[in-house]
């Protein structure tokens, strides 16, 4: 598929068959997600790939709002999105290189987030982005370092589901030329 058709056709998918993802191709996404751009090439994000289901329903039971939970409990991948804090978007020194200040670590994770969508897409697996959830309980439990945060979950598998795509807006509504 093209860059555009896959684009265009990807979408968010909210239910998932339960069939298994290789190894094979997630490590191919991932591989494909480190070209994602990001502030002086430092690219902050970190992925946990989830495959056991007690762990995934144990997140989705307990760290997620209720409207969420099926989104991950049907899921056989759940990619946990992690950044590196106080890298992007910081000079050598520890000071911020813009007044954006730290939030280059999200403009970052969002690009790679997205890259990883475009590229299981591509792969024939659907995904959402879920930015609701416990991040200090899902760090306990998953024992991720201090030096690291939660950026968002990502289930991920073959979907069950052939979601149409919402309307769009008009170009003349989301550009100006001055």
């Amino acid at each position: 598929m093209n860059t555009l058709d896959c684009i265009k056709t990807r979408r968010s998918i909210r239910r998932f068959k339960p069939e298994a993802v290789s190894h094979e191709i997630i490590e191919n996404i991932i591989y494909y997600t480190t070209y994602s751009p990001s502030w002086k090439n430092s690219f902050v994000p970190r992925f946990i790939a989830i495959e056991d289901s007690e762990l995934i329903n144990t997140i989705a039971s307990n760290y997620v709002p209720d409207f969420n939970k099926p989104r991950i409990i049907t899921a056989p991948l759940l990619m946990v999105v992690t950044a590196i804090k106080n890298r992007s978007g910081f000079e050598r020194d520890g000071s911020f290189s813009t007044e954006k200040g730290d939030r280059w670590t999200h403009f970052d994770s969002g690009i790679a987030s997205q890259t990883l969508c475009l590229a299981a897409h591509e792969y024939g697996l659907g995904s959402v982005i879920l930015g609701l959830y416990d991040a200090k309980g899902i760090t306990e439990l998953l024992q991720i370092p201090d030096d690291r945060e939660i950026i968002a979950l990502i289930p991920m598998g073959y979907p069950d589901e052939a979601p149409e795509a919402p309307k769009r807006r008009a170009v003349a509504d989301v550009l100006e030329y001055k």
